[in-house]
């Protein structure tokens, strides 16, 4: 199980660098569903390995970040 946390948080990082990357280049808009996907799988990523590692703030940012995703891809 550890492994699999590892391998999900480090996914999840990657899809959240991703995505803050391709916006601050402005290669991709906020309102894209492309955009809020990899923030909601990233938030879901990192969360998983957070919740394992029982980093209690740490998932609080992650259910609040894939909430705000989530929120934005329903909005549309």
């Amino acid at each position: 199980m550890q492994i699999a946390a590892e391998i999900s948080g480090w996914v999840g990082m990657a899809l959240i660098v991703a995505a803050y990357f391709l916006i601050s280049f402005k290669r991709i808009e906020a309102a894209n569903r492309g955009y809020q996907l990899m923030n909601l799988f990233g938030a879901i990523g990192l969360g998983v390995n957070v919740f394992y590692q029982q980093s209690w703030p740490a998932l609080a940012l992650e259910i609040i970040w894939g909430a705000i995703a989530l929120f934005a891809l329903f909005k549309k």
